[in-house]
């Protein structure tokens, strides 16, 4: 591990960095481009704090072995790119419905199938939110920057021990293979899952207002079924209808809930601003910079950039709305996020999309292009 302090290192290491200063245990994963130094720096470090690294067969198999270790009192997490994540989906979906903690970062490239296999893209925002089967609401944050690859991979862990389901950090290949300046700190706050506290537990389901269970684990002593069939709150399979409703009910609204506190969200000069521009990731860089550029030049415009992009922050994007002429969304893909942002803006204002797809971001000047055109 890196001593507390400034290193300069690629994205990809910070988020390892991150997760294993978030107390991270275990790694399962299998390779992948642009993912592929999360891995390798998880191999060579794990072992040295008492953890495990397993390479396994493919990504389904990387995804069952991750849930199992959070069954067994491990922080655990696996790393991959867009097919590996399609792969994934299966046990992501079993993930939520046994409200399992754990992290899955996909630093994303280019596709469908397998694309461009070393060039980055944001074009996996619907299937971080969308792609496992069922009912469930999603937790995806989404890193611009080398430090924020750290940091939000802590975040990433303590929000899913915090609520007791799987977290999803979206980043991209240009962010995981940047080389930046990262600032190590000393001590990171680590959140650790609710365990139980006497010699019973309901494992899945609470009256705490939280709607967020006790966790038992395997070899405690506990009763404990964990299957992703409908189960009463013990566990036991049980395909009555009310169970299951009552079961959906609860793990979406444990994250409405919580949404205040998992809403993070960044605003540059939108005080004044008759235009706002809206992105994420490494999209967010060039648009930073074509606002600051607008700025100079005297234009009132701001900038809203999101950190977590589900559950989508509708409450924000809604009061933006009410205060500027026109949002730009700028995306590296076809347009996904602007779906979600014209559905909160719901007419009050212009929407328009600045996106690139094939590998490149939208530049500095596109951008700055479209801020020129909104305000006119």
């Amino acid at each position: 591990m890196l001593t507390p302090g400034r290193h300069l290192v690629l994205g990809n290491i910070a988020c390892a960095e991150g997760a294993l200063r978030a107390g991270c245990r275990f790694f399962a994963g299998y390779p992948i481009t642009p993912a592929n130094e999360i891995a390798q720096y998880m191999s060579q470090e794990l072992p040295r704090v008492g953890g495990y690294y397993v390479q396994m067969e493919d990504e389904l198999a990387s995804m069952a072995a991750v849930i199992g270790a959070s069954w067994a009192g491990a922080k655990a997490m696996t790393a991959t790119s867009g097919p590996g994540f399609s792969l994934m989906q299966e046990n992501i979906s079993y993930a939520y419905m046994t409200e399992t903690p754990c992290v899955v970062v996909d630093v994303q490239r280019s596709g469908p199938s397998t694309g461009q296999a070393t060039m980055p893209s944001q074009q996996d925002v619907y299937q971080a939110r969308y792609g496992a089967h069922g009912d469930y609401e999603a937790v995806a944050l989404t890193p611009w920057s080398v430090q924020e690859m750290f940091d939000l991979t802590v975040r990433a862990f303590n929000l899913a021990e915090r609520l007791r389901m799987p977290v999803l950090l979206l980043a991209d290949g240009m962010i995981g293979h940047m080389s930046e300046s990262l600032i190590v700190p000393e001590e990171v706050e680590v959140v650790d899952r609710r365990r139980p506290t006497g010699p019973e537990c309901t494992p899945f389901d609470t009256d705490d207002p939280s709607l967020i269970p006790e966790m038992p684990l395997f070899g405690e002593g506990y009763e404990l079924l964990v299957t992703g069939s409908a189960h009463r709150p013990s566990g036991r399979r049980d395909y009555t209808p009310i169970y299951m409703e009552r079961k959906l009910w609860r793990i979406r609204e444990k994250v409405l809930r919580a949404e205040p506190e998992i809403r993070d969200v960044v605003e540059y000069e939108l005080g004044d601003a008759e235009v706002a521009v809206l992105s994420y990731g490494a999209s967010a860089r060039p648009s930073f910079g074509a606002v600051r550029r607008a700025r100079g030049r005297s234009l009132r415009v701001g900038m809203l950039r999101l950190r977590a992009l589900w559950p989508f922050p509708e409450e924000v994007v809604s009061r933006l709305a009410e205060g500027v002429e026109e949002i730009v969304v700028v995306e590296m893909n076809m347009g996904k996020i602007i779906r979600e942002v014209e559905r909160a803006v719901c007419g009050r204002c212009r929407v328009s999309l600045v996106s690139r797809v094939g590998g490149v971001l939208p530049t500095l000047g596109e951008v700055y292009e479209a801020i020129g055109r909104a305000v006119r």
